[in-house]
């Protein structure tokens, strides 16, 4: 298949997506069958390069597990990929509507938008990228993809990838830097998908307003952890390190701090010391512990650090062999509690997207909720504990994307869940159903009735039968 070779310019970003709307327009709605095929092909690139994504994401990183690799950005993509093939044919399916009159009709079709914009992040490059695709495809779209920058040997790949199964009149892929990436967030787009950083997505916002391109954002926020009193401490501590250590924290999902009832945080820190050793005996030098992305999240992470510490912070390295982590390479950072930092502590309040973990305590979960509630929208919470009064309460009084209990992250991977943020973390869903509703139009159609009624009730000279009508109906 002839690929063409993309300029950052912007008149080239226009014309490809030019391309694709004319291409859409020229064909129509792609049927089941040929969507099917879309979702085959994709499926197929993940099979068929998955030693690639593991050895891309190895050079980008420095250093990324392997299994962990597979699991997130190869296995997880398949499922919603097959979830998607297997349920289209029953989401395309028009829904029929009651009417007034007996031989009136009314539906809703889904319709395809068009030319989905997607741009994806530096941390799951490839599960962040074609996993949207489930939906975006089932829907029915042609879609233009721009990776992260800030992983060149996985964006070169997903461009590879997608040129030798897709004629860029389908499905193509832009790469380059921070300016097309703005380019790019400009463009006319039917939609536009953006999975990122919440300060980016301002940016982004911004930009795709001036074409009002509807958006769909999945961004992050600092997800909270409440361990009620009636929690098993050191199974909270497991599932929670289990995350926090996987992809070394940097995923949008990772919990943020934990909140436990007080006179907890030494049985959590011990219990937390323990499942990082069962998993990592040592560190410095574990394939299945990952590097931190670049120097620069590198050097902010180890700011954190200093920053708590200064501000009177306890800082305790899970540091299972005692390695010393000054002199090296691949950027790992071992996982760190940070006991007690004060509220003007920079890991407070920005998303931390690495090892680093606040603990914090609380008096009753009243005090928890309120904690939470103070501070904007997250993308998830987390509750563990067998008090269902009370984890009904946390559940009605707080706010986030989505909510696992007695475990972390687990929501995410329940393909028929919409899976997205709420305001500071995110606008828009998609996963399973939900995105294949995001891409699409859902374009209501009526067909009116033949009764003498319906053609006469909006027609004048209005008499005594409509007015009696009217009486009738207008009533508390």
């Amino acid at each position: 298949m002839d690929v063409a070779v993309f300029s950052p310019a912007k008149a080239q970003l226009t014309r490809l997506l030019k391309t694709q709307k004319a291409a859409h327009l020229a064909a129509g709605p792609l049927s089941a069958d040929e969507r099917i095929a879309w979702l085959d092909r994709v499926i197929g690139l993940m099979v068929d390069h998955q030693d690639d994504i593991v050895e891309a994401l190895a050079a980008d990183f420095g250093n990324r597990s392997r299994e962990a690799t597979l699991v997130a950005d190869v296995f997880a993509v398949i499922g919603s990929l097959k979830y998607a093939r297997e349920n289209l044919r029953d989401w395309l399916a028009p829904l029929g509507f009651e009417t007034q009159f007996p031989d009136a009709e009314a539906r809703v079709e889904y319709q395809p938008l068009g030319v989905v914009g997607l741009m994806s992040p530096w941390n799951f490059p490839f599960n962040l990228t074609f996993a949207p695709l489930a939906g975006i495809i089932a829907a029915g779209n042609r879609c233009i993809i721009k990776p992260s920058e800030f992983t060149p040997a996985s964006s070169a790949l997903i461009a590879r990838m997608v040129a030798s199964a897709f004629d860029e009149s389908e499905i193509a892929v832009v790469t380059g830097d921070a300016a097309v990436a703005a380019h790019f967030a400009a463009l006319p787009f039917d939609h536009l998908l953006f999975t990122g950083s919440t300060s980016v997505a301002r940016h982004v916002a911004r930009a795709a307003a001036e074409n009002l391109v509807p958006l769909t954002l999945e961004l992050g926020g600092k997800s909270p952890v409440i361990v009620s009193a009636s929690a098993s401490v050191e199974d909270a501590a497991a599932r929670v390190m289990t995350v926090k250590t996987l992809n070394a924290g940097q995923i949008c999902l990772a919990p943020d701090y934990v909140l436990l009832p007080e006179g907890s945080v030494e049985a959590f820190s011990a219990a937390a010391s323990k499942a990082v050793a069962t998993m990592f005996p040592a560190l410095k030098d574990n394939p299945d512990y990952t590097s931190i992305i670049n120097q620069r999240h590198y050097d902010r992470l180890r700011g954190y650090l200093d920053d708590a510490r200064a501000k009177g912070a306890q800082i305790v390295e899970l540091n299972p062999a005692g390695e010393d982590f000054s002199q090296q390479e691949a950027r790992r950072i071992a996982p760190t509690l940070v006991i007690n930092a004060p509220d003007d502590a920079r890991i407070m309040q920005d998303e931390i997207f690495g090892p680093l973990l606040p603990l914090r305590t609380y008096r009753g979960i009243d005090e928890a909720i309120g904690y939470v509630n103070d501070r904007p929208r997250p993308l998830a919470l987390y509750y563990f504990g067998q008090d269902q009064e009370e984890e009904r309460r946390v559940l009605a009084r707080t706010t986030s994307g989505g909510v696992t209990v007695n475990d972390v992250m687990s929501h995410a991977f329940a393909e028929n869940l919409p899976f997205g943020g709420v305001g500071a973390s995110g606008t828009g869903a998609y996963h399973g159903k939900a995105g294949f509703l995001a891409f699409s139009h859902a374009k209501s159609v009526y067909r009116q009735s033949k009764a003498l009624e319906a053609e006469y009730f909006l027609r004048p000279p209005y008499g005594d039968g409509l007015r009696q009508f009217l009486a009738s109906v207008i009533t508390k």
